[in-house]
């Protein structure tokens, strides 16, 4: 199988952390692939009619998109430890949470880096870092139980959207007033799977 990724997507960060969790990184071939919201890389294109990356390609189907999706593939294929079935519906939902965040920090990214200097709206960067902030609050007052338990891919999309944070966003100081949430995180990074997806 083929994944086309840039390292420092958070998205493509979750489905490299799962291949390490679940002992797959020998059975994908990672392609590096330059690509923006403003022109698609062909080579992306071929593969995911959006534009997006992550895209896996398969020999034996269509090529997956979109990380969820391509988690959940990867997950199934090893034998399904990723997505309890005791606890799915709190997996789905701390993973959409942790994708919420990737979501509205990558859009602050983009409104400065794609969009003209006198295009670009503060209100929306803030508003942008209000779904954020909102998130992180929910994830250290209400999901600590869960993210302190065992391993899913909720916490692996969190882990990853705070990992994306600190290398865009770090001026935002996401860790004020998240105690617990930052505890955990600085833990989670030890993981070997966390270490080696580290983006430069």
């Amino acid at each position: 199988m083929q994944l086309f990724y840039s390292p420092a997507s958070p998205y493509v960060r979750k489905v490299v952390v799962t291949l390490h969790e679940t002992g797959q990184t020998g059975d994908v071939a990672l392609l590096n692939v330059s690509t923006t919201p403003i022109k698609s890389a062909p080579e992306i294109l071929a593969h995911n009619p959006t534009g997006k990356i992550p895209a896996l390609v398969r020999p034996d189907g269509p090529a997956l998109y979109d990380s969820r999706v391509i988690c959940r593939y990867l997950d199934a294929r090893a034998g399904g430890k990723l997505y309890p079935a005791s606890r799915i519906w709190d997996t789905l939902t701390l993973e959409a949470t942790g994708d919420a965040i990737m979501d509205a920090s990558i859009a602050m990214v983009y409104e400065r880096r794609v969009r003209p200097e006198e295009k670009q709206f503060d209100d929306w960067i803030e508003a942008q870092w209000g779904k954020a902030s909102r998130a992180l609050n929910a994830l250290n007052t209400r999901w600590m139980s869960h993210l302190n338990g065992p391993l899913d891919m909720g916490q692996i999309s969190v882990a990853c959207a705070l990992g994306y944070l600190d290398l865009r966003h770090d001026a935002r100081s996401w860790r004020t007033g998240n105690d617990g949430l930052a505890k955990w995180y600085d833990t989670f990074c030890e993981c070997p799977s966390m270490q080696a997806s580290k983006p430069d």
